[in-house]
């Protein structure tokens, strides 16, 4: 069977994104009260409970493995646009004009995948989903680090690029388990 990672990409970024403006129009664009560091634990807080779902096999709430990876991709869109966007930029945005940023930020983190996947010969397909929560596990972890060194780092990227990775983490993730 063929694999065509671009399109099966487009349809998780497709379904993640459905979800994301669907919330905007239900909730507007709350998350820009959001500090950087609450973004970040938000995705923490997915990622641990995906690595305990993963642990310990059962949910005790209505909520699966795989709609706390869409999670984690809106998560990241949102740390990214929150990077982006200054205290001087409405709080309250446009539908539309967070669906331009949206595939903006989608973009140009897809183009950083297919960058690597050149590179790595597209090894995520032979690691086990667990490791793909460990790796977003381990860059959350390194962007608490930059955050509480008010982001200066020595000799490591910035935290947009852990956002970017994590976000291909997680929709890696997504495509393993078969969303379309």
């Amino acid at each position: 069977m063929a694999v065509n990672t671009s399109q099966e990409y487009d349809n998780v970024i497709a379904v993640c994104k459905s979800l994301f403006l669907k919330k905007t129009k239900d909730y507007g664009t709350a998350w820009r009260i959001l500090r950087a560091a609450s973004i970040t634990d938000q995705i923490f807080i997915k990622a641990q409970r995906i690595r305990t779902l993963e642990e310990k096999k059962v949910s005790k709430v209505d909520e699966d493995i795989t709609s706390e990876y869409i999670g984690i991709v809106n998560y990241c869109i949102i740390a990214m646009l929150q990077l982006e966007l200054s205290e001087n930029d409405p709080n309250e945005m446009d539908v539309q004009v967070v669906e331009i940023l949206f595939d903006k930020r989608v973009t140009e983190t897809k183009d950083l995948m297919f960058a690597k996947n050149h590179d790595y010969g597209e090894a995520w397909r032979d690691m086990r989903i667990s490791s793909l929560t460990d790796l977003i596990l381990m860059k959350i972890l390194r962007v608490k680090q930059i955050e509480d060194n008010l982001g200066q780092t020595v000799a490591s990227e910035g935290v947009k690029a852990n956002y970017q990775d994590m976000l291909n983490y997680a929709v890696f993730a997504l495509i393993k388990l078969g969303v379309k």
